[in-house]
């Protein structure tokens, strides 16, 4: 499927086929696609909690205000962002970089995060934004429906899943197989209202 058509084709599906499983080489494919959206100074600060144990599933769902897709989308991601990425090992992020570019960058990074935890933050949400797209659209062109999701307790998840207290949820994406077409689109935007050419007026 060519990009443009999976992004127009790309809905929030909320009705999935509990039954539906994918493979493992699917989810492989689905997430070694969603690594490879950008990340600032590739510190890569996202992480793929995939919730597959259905007993884990019905409890995110119960602090999901009882959202269906939750439990039966084929599987769960939620996107979990490590907002201290920055600062574990950051050599690891330029590796295979010349050493000039290492000798850049590495020392960048804490520059460019320490004691400033509104950017750690911020970085981290925004990376996760990126990732979900990635996989939504990857999703989309490997047959796949999704649903981008924020309705859920933050706090309650973190628990569930047992998150170490530098990592937070950013969003959950379900990925399965609809079986239900999306409500037509509420309403778009004109491009005139939201493209502003160089400056607000």
């Amino acid at each position: 499927m060519h990009v443009n058509e999976a992004i127009k084709l790309r809905r929030s599906i909320k009705h999935y086929d509990p039954n539906h499983v994918m493979t493992k080489e699917e989810i492989h494919t689905l997430l070694s696609n969603a690594v490879l959206s950008p990340t600032a100074f590739n510190i890569q600060n996202w992480r793929f909690v995939v919730v597959t144990d259905k007993v884990l599933r019905q409890k995110i769902r119960e602090v999901s205000w009882g959202q269906a897709q939750v439990e039966e989308a084929s599987i769960l991601i939620v996107l979990v962002a490590d907002l201290m990425a920055w600062n574990k090992e950051p050599g690891r992020y330029w590796k295979d970089a010349p050493k000039p570019v290492q000798d850049y960058l590495v020392p960048a990074i804490q520059q460019y995060y320490q004691n400033k935890p509104e950017v750690q933050r911020d970085e981290a949400m925004r990376s996760c934004g990126m990732a979900a797209m990635n996989l939504m659209l990857s999703a989309k062109a490997m047959g796949y429906d999704t649903c981008p999701m924020d309705g859920f307790d933050f706090d309650q998840v973190a628990k569930l899943l047992n998150l170490p207290n530098d990592h937070t949820p950013a969003m959950f994406v379900c990925v399965g197989k609809g079986i239900k077409e999306a409500m037509p689109r509420g309403g778009q935007l004109p491009l005139n209202e939201v493209v502003i050419e160089n400056q607000f007026k």
